[in-house]
């Protein structure tokens, strides 16, 4: 494992192999092998003990009401809420899996406001992944933009993009709480999924995993975070070669540009969550403090990524019929890709 700008060395145990035997005996890694096994009901979809941060199951569920799309597993001994995206068909940010995600943010960060003063925080980290082998998020739902371009319904295009942004912008800022966010990715992080990742305070990627923009390449650009994001950790001029290129970019050469922070074996991501924890997290507070300096030294607004998607509605609304067609034909691509990697799987 590579951490940007970081030494791994301190502490480090001289047998690896007894540390990834620590890992899988002492912790709760569940979240990593289950896979739905209901209909969609709140009981099938999320893996939570009887207790959680002092308060009942039933009293978790009630603030985050009926999450059909997403996974969660509640790691007490480390207060990780593992978060992990499941949804049938196409992996990408649907708006019901936007939605619910916003919702499980909102909930997070109300549990936190209500815990007494000087209590000690019931979740320290907020991981997101991916339980869809080789993709993190193809990101935005090419087909619904199609359908709602052609209709000209901007008022649903924007309730799309909002939710977009609400949920990127308070990933960014930690649910307001004193929590850190971190992007576990393995696979595939294109468009709206490459944004979910970068705004976390940490992005930790598997070296096999793929990055990119793809928006240019139907006369759109990505709204709902990518400039802003990248622009304040690596500059515009990057910003604007990386949205312009529409190329792919793999997790090694995002590492070198520091829009990476851990570099991870591939099958080893779970065990990169954990190794860091172990190596920085007696210094939980110094490192959230610093991503807290770099919301104020270089903040992303919430009313800067709302303009920013509302040009993006505009922009999306103006696209002729050659460029949906372009947008419909990437859509297949990325069934057929989906189909592959099932086959493999």
């Amino acid at each position: 494992m590579r951490v940007y700008g970081q030494s791994l060395d301190t502490a480090k145990p001289a047998d690896a192999d007894a540390l990834r035997g620590r890992f899988l005996a002492g912790r709760p890694m569940t979240h990593a092998f289950e896979r739905r096994t209901g209909s969609g009901e709140v009981a099938h979809v999320i893996n939570l003990p009887d207790v959680i941060a002092g308060q009942s199951r039933d009293e978790w569920l009630a603030r985050f009401g009926n999450l059909s799309q997403l996974e969660l597993a509640f790691d007490e001994q480390d207060k990780i809420l593992w978060c992990s995206w499941n949804i049938s068909g196409r992996p990408i940010f649907t708006l019901r899996l936007g939605r619910e995600i916003r919702t499980l943010q909102r909930g997070v960060q109300q549990l936190i406001r209500d815990q007494p003063t000087g209590a000690d925080t019931p979740i320290r980290y907020i991981v997101w992944s991916s339980k869809f082998p080789g993709v993190y998020s193809l990101g935005g739902d090419l087909q619904l933009f199609v359908e709602l371009i052609r209709k000209r319904d901007r008022e649903q295009l924007l309730e799309y993009a909002t939710t977009c942004v609400d949920i990127v912008h308070l990933n960014s800022v930690s649910c307001e709480a004193p929590l850190i966010t971190v992007a576990l990715v393995r696979g595939d992080a294109l468009g709206g999924g490459f944004e979910a990742a970068l705004s976390s305070n940490l992005v930790i990627a598997e070296r096999s995993a793929k990055f990119g923009l793809p928006e240019i390449l139907f006369n759109l650009f990505p709204g709902m975070g990518a400039y802003s994001l990248i622009a304040r950790r690596i500059g515009a001029a990057h910003a604007e070669r990386m949205i312009l290129s529409g190329r792919i970019y793999g997790a090694e050469e995002l590492y070198e540009l520091g829009l990476v922070d851990v570099l991870a074996d591939d099958g080893k991501g779970d065990e990169a969550v954990y190794e860091y924890i172990d190596q920085f997290g007696r210094r939980h507070s110094a490192h959230r403090a610093i991503y807290n300096i770099r919301r104020h030294v270089n903040p992303v607004t919430y009313d800067e990524l709302l303009g920013v998607t509302r040009a993006w509605v505009e922009t999306a609304l103006a696209l002729d019929e050659s460029d949906l067609r372009r947008m419909e034909r990437l859509a297949r691509a990325q069934d057929r890709r989906i189909a592959a990697l099932g086959r493999n799987g």
